[in-house]
């Protein structure tokens, strides 16, 4: 098998057109044509695990997070980025990003987050449109359909799921008189006209929107081709970044935050929740890495608890403490746990996939950056949440 069989799988599983505009996925180094038998899959593209591609004997090591995330304009060897490069190169490692693109796909990093905890109905907390697509409808002579729809097919057009030229057509009958100046393909100047004609339909990513209208202009037979071309609504879909859903059973927060503690691969960071202990969670977001962003989209749908990565101190103010009765308890797990168990959940889709074909590994190395955690001395004070909690007159 060629590395590049499993690169069409993952880049139809997490295209690279649905990462963010200032993410880095996609191959980083290694030859699509060169052969394949195992795969390790990793968060962080870190020399040890680099290291644990090689000794498990890997051509292909895909990671979350990517090697060369801000622009570059070399890779030596004097560079630590640039000199694993090389490594990987040397020892024939080919290196695949999957991030954000991984991170909004169905299924993507945030459902195995919420996989971990039960979630039921879970939907996204930010939703992502699929790409725009438009319908052409154009009408041409009988004889030329067939190829101007192969001359569209290869512009892009028609392609839906796992198929491409798709169209649908019926016969009708055309008519135009050409006026003076006109240089018409079929009839003369000044007489009225009617063709044998078809009323081809086909749709149109709006990305190849303009490759597919020159395709129709060069390979039309007719000086002045008639067509339209029509937008359509944005398709319902389940793309998008993290997950909300509901806990199979109502608890407590305490018992929320013990048990994504439980759960999650362990850390030094550990597990730290905002809000009061006793509050009742019922329903559940949860995004994979640094979520703060989707903070108010995931009160918005609905959520008691949110658990995510790198919230900021005003952040948390902001949504827990501030809103009062309005607010949202907060969960801060370490960013590389909240990802990490998307690995194994990848890993099951290619082995599914590929069978006996490609032997697929996980790395149980921990990435995360932290090394060291040090709890307070002595009794921890009472906190805002806690004492308005006791002084609420529904606390007795």
């Amino acid at each position: 098998m060629r590395l590049a069989e499993v690169l069409s799988v993952l880049d139809q599983w997490f295209d690279p057109s649905w990462a963010e505009s200032w993410d880095a996925v996609g191959l980083v180094c290694g030859d699509p044509d060169a052969p394949i038998e195992r795969v390790l899959l990793a968060v962080d593209p870190v020399p040890e695990v680099v290291a644990e591609a090689e000794r498990a004997g890997a051509q292909l090591l895909v990671t979350h997070h990517p090697l060369l995330l801000s622009g570059v304009h070399g890779v030596p060897t004097t560079d630590p980025k640039g000199a694993l490069v090389h490594r990987m190169i040397r020892s024939g490692v080919a290196h695949l990003v999957a991030h954000t693109n991984a991170d909004v796909a169905d299924p993507g990093v945030s459902d195995a987050l919420a996989g971990l905890f039960g979630l039921t109905g879970t939907r996204p907390v930010d939703v992502r449109g699929e790409p725009g697509v438009d319908k052409l409808v154009v009408f041409v002579p009988v004889a030329d359909a067939q190829r101007l729809l192969d001359a569209l097919a290869a512009a892009g057009a028609g392609r839906i799921g796992d198929y491409d030229r798709a169209a649908w057509w019926t016969e009708g009958t055309g008519t135009f008189r050409p006026l003076p100046g006109a240089n018409p393909a079929i009839g003369s100047v000044g007489d009225i006209e009617t063709v044998p004609e078809i009323r081809l339909e086909t749709v149109v990513p709006r990305s190849r929107r303009d490759a597919v209208i020159t395709a129709l202009r060069a390979t039309h037979p007719y000086e002045e081709p008639a067509f339209d071309l029509l937008v359509q609504a944005p398709l319902p879909t389940r793309r998008g970044a993290g997950r909300v859903g509901d806990l199979p059973e109502p608890v407590t927060l305490r018992a929320f935050t013990e048990r994504a503690a439980a759960v999650l691969p362990a850390t030094r960071w550990g597990v730290r929740a905002a809000g009061d202990p006793e509050r009742i969670v019922r329903t559940v977001a949860v995004s994979g890495g640094s979520g703060a962003s989707y903070t108010e989209l995931a009160r918005r749908a609905g959520a008691d608890v949110f658990l995510a990565s790198d919230f900021k101190h005003h952040q948390v103010s902001e949504a827990v403490a501030e809103r009062g009765g309005d607010g949202m308890a907060l969960v801060d797990a370490a960013h590389w746990a909240t990802e990490a168990p998307w690995l194994d959940a990848l890993a099951g889709r290619l082995r599914d996939r590929f069978g006996t074909k490609l032997e697929v590994l996980v790395s149980r190395r921990v990435t995360d950056p932290w090394t060291l955690h040090a709890a307070s001395p002595g009794p921890v004070p009472i906190t805002s949440q806690e004492s308005s909690q006791e002084s609420s007159p529904n606390s007795q």
